[in-house]
């Protein structure tokens, strides 16, 4: 069994997906359209695909609370903190006040709303 495809609920794919390919540079599906879009790396079925599909009365997470569950979060690996968060931040992400373990992770919102963790290898 291989993983192919991580798929997220939100309410514009389209612009979901600009927010993850700006911070990846992983290029937008030439397929993507406002009901569902997605990034990939490499040919069709050759690479994991990251995808966006618009949910009617989406409602983002409440991180760290639970009244809508994160259901599931991403991680990314980056060689500094305060750079990446930076520059995630100029792109629409937002830094909640919660930071469980700032010295080996940070917790970062996507527009969506979604939780995803920056960690640095061997911190």
């Amino acid at each position: 069994m291989k993983l192919t495809a991580v798929t997220l609920d939100c309410a514009d794919p389209l612009a979901l997906a600009d927010f993850y390919h700006r911070a990846t540079g992983l290029p937008l599906h030439e397929r993507s359209t406002d009901a569902f879009a997605g990034l990939s790396r490499g040919p069709a079925g050759s690479g994991l695909f990251l995808g966006f599909q618009r949910v009617e009365g989406y409602r983002p997470p409440s991180w760290p609370g639970q009244e809508v569950p994160q259901q599931l979060h991403l991680d990314f690996d980056v060689d500094d903190f305060d750079e990446a968060e930076a520059r995630l931040v100029a792109l629409g992400a937002t830094v909640p006040a919660v930071q469980p373990r700032p010295d080996r992770w940070r917790v970062l919102l996507d527009p969506a709303g979604h939780p995803f963790c920056l960690t640095v290898p061997g911190a």
